[in-house]
């Protein structure tokens, strides 16, 4: 796959790069400072977490005087790539890029690097390459303090001996590598045992849906699923549902929904790992400003995942309204 997306790199940097996506150093600085726009390659606007990081994006990009060009791939290499190329080619004054994976990040990161753009990275990560900032978030503590929430519960209901499913991410993602290595700590340390682990593929309802009824249905033990995402939390429910399972199988998420606000104090979710997709998209914008400006910028930026659960979710609702969920923004 890498050796194919090298090639594809070198075709397409033949055909573009020699001529208008290049930034020569005749280029008129005062006309990048009167464009003043940022593009947003986005992996894929209609999952929740994107979206909302997109309006923080906005919100930050307007009250720094920026137009804003947001570019989603629908989860597509192809269309991300092409992506790519138009946002260069419209010749904006900085990226910040959302991959749809570490690997297609670094091939981004040639490109904008060809063309002299400046890129900060918005969550995912990237294999390589040259960039001014990541912001990301603490998908590793974040992980592993949702998986100590899910361990407590356990113990306190006599279900040491359960197992524990988990549906994930890609992988490819170091995100997602982040992600199983946190809440795999947490079962270690109770000596409770995974289940077994499936990766999403098109983030879809159904695909949820059936690799829940899978581990179901091969893992007797098991007494919970824990989903590395939120969107789609709603096949693991209905799956848990269809097989009779409910009060036996706990479930629980890495991000969130509006609807959590009311799922975790009923218990239908023992909890949710929140990053603060809204913050990170006002620094990303930030981050990037600062650069153009001349300030200093680090070169990576961690923000906490709260783990939230029914003893202490009252007590987080301005936060999770705000950063989790840009309430604020509408």
């Amino acid at each position: 796959m890498k050796k194919t997306v090298h090639i594809l790199l070198i075709f397409i940097s033949l055909f573009f790069f020699r001529g208008s996506l290049a930034v020569e150093a005749e280029v008129d600085v005062s006309m990048q400072q009167e464009t003043k726009t940022l593009a947003y390659l986005v992996s894929d606007i209609r999952i929740p977490f994107w979206e909302i990081m997109s309006r923080g994006i906005r919100k930050q990009a307007e009250e720094l005087g920026y137009k804003i060009e947001i570019y989603s791939a629908q989860n597509l290499a192809k269309q991300e790539l092409q992506n790519t190329i138009k946002a260069i080619q419209s010749r904006v004054s900085g990226i910040i890029v959302s991959p749809t994976n570490s690997s297609a990040c670094s091939t981004i990161l040639e490109f904008a690097q060809k063309a002299g753009i400046p890129v900060v990275i918005a969550d995912i990560g990237t294999e390589s390459g040259d960039y001014v900032s990541y912001i990301s978030s603490d998908n590793y503590q974040g992980a592993y303090e949702i998986g100590k929430v899910l361990t407590e519960k356990m113990q306190a209901l006599g279900w040491e001996k359960g197992s524990v499913g988990i549906i994930a991410i890609p992988q490819s993602r170091e995100n997602g590598k982040a992600r199983t290595a946190g809440f795999i700590k947490a079962l270690d340390e109770a000596g409770i045992k995974g289940a077994g682990i499936r990766q999403q593929k098109d983030f879809s309802y159904g695909e949820t849906y059936h690799y829940s009824l899978e581990l179901i249905r091969n893992t007797p033990q098991l007494r919970a699923i824990w989903l590395q995402g939120s969107d789609r939390y709603q096949g693991a429910v209905d799956a848990i549902h269809q097989a009779g399972k409910e009060g036996e199988i706990l479930l629980l998420t890495f991000d969130a929904e509006p609807v959590f606000l009311d799922l975790i104090p009923k218990n239908i979710l023992v909890g949710a790992a929140m990053q603060q997709p809204f913050l990170m998209g006002e620094k990303s914008v930030q981050a990037l400003d600062d650069h153009l400006t001349g300030k200093a910028v680090k070169h990576e930026i961690k923000l906490s995942v709260l783990s939230v659960s029914a003893e202490n979710i009252d007590s987080l609702l301005p936060i999770i309204r705000r950063n989790v969920l840009g309430v604020s923004s509408r």
